[in-house]
């Protein structure tokens, strides 16, 4: 990922594995900025291992591909300690993967750390539940949340810049 700078964010999305929910949120996030004009640095991590180096899940390529959003060509990693100083932003799709990123935050990490859901009002503190066991509907529900969530997110980003805030709903 690109570090982010005083002129553009830095956006890194999380999910378990990085094969379903987050590169899902990359390329929707991806394909609002482009749209929107927005620069900004863009990638998408697990707090697992369990797929690193793997692509996204089919359906998960199949949904965003319907939508005019390719992932094809993105691969599956963990969270590493210098995402806390490249990203300044960093959007967990759940609390589980929420608790695992704080408690693997640096000190002096400068990325903030919030829900995805905490940029869309009325939806704070919601999690996007993890489609993996579920069907391609399931996706396609997710993939609605997700890019409701990531467009309020680059309008956040319009409107305020590096410096928009996500405050978390109670954790």
């Amino acid at each position: 990922m690109g570090q982010g700078s005083e002129s553009f964010p830095a956006v890194l999305f999380v999910c378990l594995g990085n094969i379903c929910r987050s590169p899902m949120a990359e390329g929707a996030f991806r394909a609002a900025s482009d749209r929107a004009g927005l620069r900004v640095g863009i990638d998408s991590v697990g707090t697992a291992a369990y797929h690193v180096g793997e692509p996204p899940d089919p359906r998960a390529i199949r949904i965003a591909r319907e939508n005019g959003v390719d992932i094809t060509g993105l691969l599956g990693r963990q969270i590493r300690r210098d995402d806390f100083y490249s990203a300044t932003h960093i959007f967990a799709l759940d609390r589980a993967n929420l608790q695992g990123i704080r408690a693997h935050a640096p000190r002096d990490g400068k990325a903030q750390v919030a829900l995805l859901n905490d940029a869309v009002a009325g939806f704070e503190g919601r999690p996007i539940e993890d489609p993996y066991y579920g069907d391609e509907e399931d996706f396609r529900r997710v993939w609605k949340e997700i890019t409701r969530a990531v467009d309020a997110v680059v309008e956040r980003f319009l409107a305020e810049g590096c410096e928009a805030r996500f405050p978390l709903a109670d954790a």
